[in-house]
């Protein structure tokens, strides 16, 4: 069964341990606010527009087979009731300011290209992530792809959210040597108003995994008017401490680098409300999860 991919980054180092290859899949449960791979949210193809980049060519209304474009004095107008994703007009921009986000890859596919690079993630103690969006909702894919790396003996993480079923997540377990979990917030109002959905789930599936005796590191974005606040701090060290293994965590300080990829989506951004925490504050959030015992990271 083919995945649809959106994204492949060779040489990541911050994705897990060593050099890393990691495979971005799409479709996501979750709607995040602050999204930095927006692209990533849709399980479908998406064509992406940088105005920009367009040089009023006309290639791309020319190409068209369904009429769907028109050039305009705002640049190029996509109607899409007509719209058939076919890709065609990004394969003729010449500066591509008409891209398409997602393709279909084998398996087989993927792991052409990641044997392209054994040597380099064997000798860095590396391998490859999987990550989205969330990789759960393409299960089939991802446990195809996680047994042909272990066959291999590939160094192998899933980055997810844990807005999964268990069942689903226990037999992904079975076949990851590291968890990347994400954790939003603790308070699950808070969560779905920023998501779209509650924690619930999450932080049962968070708890589920522990148990299993998985390896795990918690990633926690830091957004200043989200998620900093020293209560959601406490709750989130309390819980984690409570957790049985010994659970890393990784601090991910918000950044405003998501706009460009919503304006290629011909989305709105509504950003005003997040702000990047300052030193003193990660200073803060790290000296609370101290408190528990527990040693946070910025970054990976």
């Amino acid at each position: 069964m083919p995945g649809l991919i959106f994204d492949v980054k060779p040489y990541s180092i911050n994705d897990g341990p060593g050099i890393r290859i990691t495979l971005f899949l799409k479709g996501c449960p979750l709607n995040c606010a602050w999204c930095h791979n927006p692209e990533s949210i849709s399980p479908q193809v998406q064509k992406m527009y940088t105005k920009k980049k367009c040089i009023g060519c006309g290639s791309c209304v020319e190409e068209c087979p369904e009429n769907a474009l028109t050039l305009t004095g705002d640049g190029i107008v996509t109607d899409p009731d007509l719209c058939k994703l076919c890709g065609k007009c990004a394969e003729v921009c010449p500066t591509l300011a008409i891209e398409m986000s997602g393709y279909q890859a084998t398996v087989d596919d993927m792991m052409k290209l990641i044997r392209k690079e054994t040597r380099t993630l064997d000798e860095s103690n590396g391998g490859v992530t999987i990550s989205g969006g969330e990789p759960m909702m393409q299960s089939d894919f991802l446990i195809e792809l996680l047994d042909a790396l272990g066959e291999e003996g590939v160094h192998r993480v899933v980055d997810t959210t844990g807005m999964t079923s268990s069942e689903k997540l226990l037999e992904v377990a079975e076949r990851t040597d590291l968890f990347l979990y994400d954790l939003k917030a603790m308070d699950s109002d808070i969560h779905k108003k920023y998501t779209g959905v509650g924690n619930e789930k999450i932080l049962e599936n968070l708890k589920l995994l522990a148990k299993s005796g998985a390896e795990i590191i918690v990633r926690i974005p830091l957004i200043k008017g989200v998620n900093i606040d020293r209560k959601n701090i406490k709750a989130s060290a309390e819980y984690i401490a409570d957790l049985p293994g010994n659970i890393a965590v990784n601090l991910l300080p918000y950044h405003d680098i998501a706009r460009a990829k919503h304006e290629k989506l011909e989305q709105e951004y509504e950003s005003d409300e997040f702000e990047e925490p300052k030193l003193e504050e990660i200073n803060r959030v790290i000296g609370q999860f101290a408190e528990y015992g527990i040693v946070a990271n910025i970054g990976g």
